[in-house]
């Protein structure tokens, strides 16, 4: 299952407390003051971490703290640092402040950090309170409180490639068909009902990871069908498959219609997207006579200056899939 928004509370570690303490050393009586500072707390770190692919474990845990410092000690002995708490994400992690909405950090990038929360500093001991007029001073600094903050850490998926298509285009069965993803397939709508990843393997020492979006609606972008969470895993893509159902409706204008839909739905939704390379595929394409598919030759994508890539495909039958594997990898070159 995948889990791509969750809230937590986070809290940086207090400062250990300054210490209060005087020389006792054989012969002198009156020692001067020798308390050491509190040791600093705890900073609360996020690391984003390609082996995690879902932030299904923060379901379970919601709060989560640094340590405190130890007090400082005689002897002008400073108190043992406060350990911090890495958070691991998975690379894409958008990290928020709950209340505001602000984006504190986007880690897209192995090992990538963000501290959230700085621990809060040592209080000074007595030793540094002597001055000639008071030099025994019995007093010292508290350790800085830590910081406690609510956050919202939101997944947006890392793909070379974004397949989108209204439901039961075929999408689930493309991504099968060029990588070793298992989505679950089926003959009936909305049998995806999370976003999948699969890597492409291309020649032999080069690949690029595909995102299977589940199919999107109208109103997909105000939410419809849980569009907007599905469209914000597309929105780091470099390239864009529109997959249209080739078997549903035999009139042209009607499968145009589809891919506009989609446009539509994705333009709503952040109108960058529609900026993005673009190939449009026919799917179930092995379901056709030959007839049909020279009715698809006549549908045009696109302007007179900028064409689209159309290809007639079939994952059942594999035809034009090394083509399509082709024109995905140098578009993604291209895009680099």
């Amino acid at each position: 299952m995948l889990i791509d928004d969750v809230k937590i509370t986070i809290r940086s570690g207090d400062g250990g407390n300054g210490c209060v303490s005087f020389r006792r050393e054989k012969f002198v009586p009156k020692g001067g003051p020798n308390g050491g500072d509190g040791g600093k707390g705890g900073d609360v770190i996020f690391r984003a971490d390609n082996s995690l692919s879902t932030l299904i474990d923060f379901r379970y845990k919601k709060i989560y703290k640094a340590e405190n410092g130890r007090p400082g000690m005689g002897g002008d002995k400073t108190g043992k640092n406060g350990n911090d708490i890495i958070i691991r994400v998975p690379t894409g992690s958008i990290i928020k402040e709950l209340h505001s909405g602000d984006m504190l950090a986007d880690l897209i990038a192995q090992d990538d950090e963000f501290v959230a929360a700085k621990g809060g500093k040592g209080g000074r001991g007595n030793a540094h309170f002597a001055t000639s007029t008071n030099q025994t001073p019995r007093n010292a600094e508290p350790g800085v409180k830590g910081k406690e903050i609510e956050i919202e850490i939101v997944l947006k998926l890392i793909a070379d490639v974004g397949l989108v298509g209204l439901p039961n285009a075929g999408k689930s069965t493309l991504i099968s068909k060029i990588s070793a993803a298992k989505p679950k397939i089926a003959d009936y709508p909305f049998t995806t009902l999370q976003p999948n990843l699969g890597i492409v393997r291309y020649k032999e020492f080069n690949s690029f990871v595909v995102a299977d979006i589940p199919g999107l609606i109208e109103g997909a972008h105000l939410g419809k069908g849980l569009g907007i969470r599905f469209l914000q895993h597309i929105e780091r893509t470099k390239v864009l498959v529109f997959l249209i159902d080739s078997t549903l409706i035999p009139y042209k204008e009607n499968k145009k219609e589809d891919y506009n839909i989609l446009k539509k739905e994705l333009g709503s939704y952040d109108k960058t997207l529609l900026e993005k390379p673009q190939i449009i595929c026919f799917s179930k394409v092995d379901a056709l006579t030959d007839e049909q598919k020279k009715e698809l030759n006549k549908i045009k994508f696109g302007t007179s200056k900028k064409k689209i890539p159309v290809l007639k495909i079939s994952a059942v039958s594999g035809e034009n899939i090394p083509k399509l594997i082709d024109e995905l990898w140098y578009k993604i070159k291209e895009e680099k």
